[in-house]
């Protein structure tokens, strides 16, 4: 219950309340109140306090995304940070290649802003939601206190497996091939590595371990200015299917195949698997499935389109099928993904609603968009902003996506004829140089049945794959990824817990026993951090927090999702101004409308049609054939 101290908190409601009949009422109220308070600075700081008072979540549907949209407006204006002003080497500006660009993605992710061509590219730096003051790392021996391997081993250490019950194991790998396209720091270097000094009963294979730091940042010159550091992304940082294309020109031309503007596709319809790509660390059968899932559907529309338009080139069939690609993924992110993993009822009207708006699907087919308003017609297809800041991906959305509790040790795949069991594997068995092997055994709809019947890990402590806190990366140099990712986000300069949840307006937790329901936990992060609740590490946090009701993931984290996932639609122009037929064709829009990742499953794989037939969101567990669900 909320605790009134006067009419204050009557004005507050009263102010959303405003909302809840603009929701409920109608497009011309929902006008209004967008105008009027949605996007002014008392009804923001109105939903801020009704959040902490309550929590948007509590709340009714309608009030609640009404707090959300406050939520997203505070973190829009108080949240996007540059880093692009600190000392850089120069750079030459990039060429067009002729008009190509205008209606195209560019392979390294120049000229999406056509007013400044580099935004966004391969090889610019991330940015920051904090303010650059926050992002100095801390100092030895600060920053490995305590040490990383500690908090992995007695924090993390996966004792029994915690399914996510309302998810399959795509969704996991989903996320995977997601990540393949937002970021990467690029390789680290092997030359002077952190070192981490282990307890005597520690099983190592060496004492110290060794994590090896994040590339240098090489767009900073070499010298030590005094600002905090900063690090580039070796990927685009727009939403442009650069896992499945590349983003260099050289690995574009790799895996085209250069006839009606298709990708390279064996006879067998698998996709021939470069031993360099098997080599890379993290390449397992997951991404293995949606890198031949999506290759397949960029050939189906190469074949639409060219059945429309005969007169298009190959190059041109290329361009048109990686924009609807692109989008494609893009919208099932949005609106299935999310939503699945996220299952809150306001959740799955708000991720609807960032796509189609709060006017809906329905009223998107039959009317177009009603509104230049993205909370009545939504982010896609309106107006391209940046709010401000030019756009990146942050160092704090990269920490926030550190979710490795999603990947099972353990796989089972059977057949889809009967649910027989075909192979158990473990982890290590279904990674790099494994994957040929099952391609060859195990056809390829058995493959993806198997992901769909099974569940994920929980995001949560002592979830962390067995298999991952041993890890041998294809060159054989050892990891436990849970004490990388802990002193990853560290070295990058992310807040610790309790300063992350302050930035992003949310109030500290004040004991161990706030911080999370499960006393055991509360306890052993207290030993584990010395009784010093502001030195808890934000995945420890993260992992830690009771999260909202049908949550997969913490609501701390979800603030940053709140502000990127937007974000990424409407800086990009292709999902904006020139989301249009103009750009995409008539049957890339109708293709974008009338697909989702079920309908793609389908169209390759029929025979995933009993698992899949009463199933609505793809990435939620399907049925077991021959058996009632």
């Amino acid at each position: 219950m909320i605790k009134s101290s006067g009419t204050n908190w009557l004005k507050v409601l009263g102010l959303l309340g405003i909302g809840v009949v603009a929701v409920t009422k109608g497009p011309k109220l929902l006008r209004y109140v967008s105008r009027k308070a949605g996007f002014s600075e008392t009804f923001n700081k109105a939903a801020e306090r009704v959040d902490h008072a309550v929590g948007w979540d509590k709340l009714p549907v309608a009030l609640g995304m009404l707090t959300l949209v406050g939520i997203r407006n505070t973190l829009r204006a108080e949240n996007l940070y540059d880093t692009s002003s600190a000392p850089s080497v120069p750079m030459p500006d990039p060429i067009p290649e002729g008009q190509h660009h205008l209606t195209a993605r560019t392979a390294d992710g120049t000229f999406n802003d056509l007013s400044n061509p580099r935004m966004g590219a391969a090889g610019t730096r991330f940015g920051r939601n904090f303010p650059i003051e926050y992002s100095y790392p801390e100092p030895d021996p600060a920053i490995l206190s305590p040490n990383p391997r500690t908090v992995s081993l007695e924090l993390l250490t996966r004792h029994t497996f915690a399914p996510a019950t309302t998810l399959n194991v795509l969704a996991a790998s989903w996320l995977q091939f997601m990540i393949r396209d937002w970021f990467s720091h690029g390789k680290s270097p092997k030359e002077n590595p952190w070192k981490l000094p282990l307890k005597e009963d520690d099983k190592w294979h060496e004492n110290p371990m060794l994590v090896l730091r994040t590339r240098p940042d090489p767009t900073r010159p070499p010298v030590d200015d005094g600002e905090p550091p900063t690090y580039a992304n070796t990927e685009t940082h727009w939403w442009d299917g650069s896992q499945l294309y590349g983003s260099k020109k050289e690995v574009q031309n790799r895996v085209r195949a250069y006839e009606g503007g298709k990708l390279k596709v064996g006879p067998n319809g698998l996709i021939p698997l470069d031993p360099k790509a098997l080599e890379e660390p993290g390449t397992w059968l997951g991404l293995a499935l949606h890198f031949n899932l999506f290759t397949l559907e960029h050939n189906a529309i190469c074949d639409r389109l060219h059945a429309e338009y005969p007169s298009l080139s190959d190059d041109q069939l290329f361009d048109k099928a990686r924009l609807i690609i692109s989008a494609l993924l893009a919208k099932i992110h949005t609106v299935e993904w999310t939503p699945g993993i996220l299952g809150h009822p306001t959740l799955q009207i708000a991720m609807r609603a960032n796509w189609w708006g709060l006017a809906g699907e329905w009223a998107y087919r039959h009317f177009g968009r009603l509104s230049k308003n993205e909370v009545i017609s939504g982010i896609v297809g309106g107006r391209t902003d940046h709010f401000g800041v030019p756009y990146s991906l942050t160092e704090e959305f990269v920490a926030v996506y550190r979710m490795h509790p999603l990947v099972p040790d353990d796989y089972v795949f059977r057949s889809t004829v009967n649910d027989a069991i075909l192979q158990e594997r473990g982890f290590k068995e279904i990674s790099d140089k494994h994957i040929p092997e099952l391609f060859e055994q195990i056809p390829m709809a058995d493959l993806l049945y198997s992901f769909g019947v099974a569940h994920p890990g929980a995001i949560q402590l002592h979830n962390f794959p067995r298999a991952l806190q041993n890890y041998e990366r294809p060159d054989g140099f050892m990891m436990d990824l849970g004490a990388t990712d802990i002193l990853r986000s560290r070295e990058l300069g992310v807040p610790r817990y309790n300063q992350f949840r302050q930035l992003l307006h949310k109030p500290p937790v004040r004991s161990f026993d706030e911080m999370t329901a499960n006393r055991e936990w509360a306890e052993e992060i207290k030993r584990v951090y010395d009784g010093d609740i502001d030195r808890v590490d934000t995945t420890v946090g993260l992992f830690a927090e009771n999260p909202p009701k049908g949550f997969g993931f913490s609501d701390t984290a979800f603030r940053i999702f709140v502000l990127m996932a937007s974000r990424r639609l409407n800086s990009d122009r292709f999902f904006t101004v020139d989301y249009t037929p103009e750009v995409y064709t008539q049957v890339g829009m109708e293709w974008l409308d009338n697909n989702t990742m079920k309908t793609v499953l389908l169209r390759h794989y029929p025979q995933l049609g009993p698992a899949l037939a009463k199933v609505d969101n793809a990435f939620a567990p399907w049925a077991r054939v021959g058996q009632a669900r």
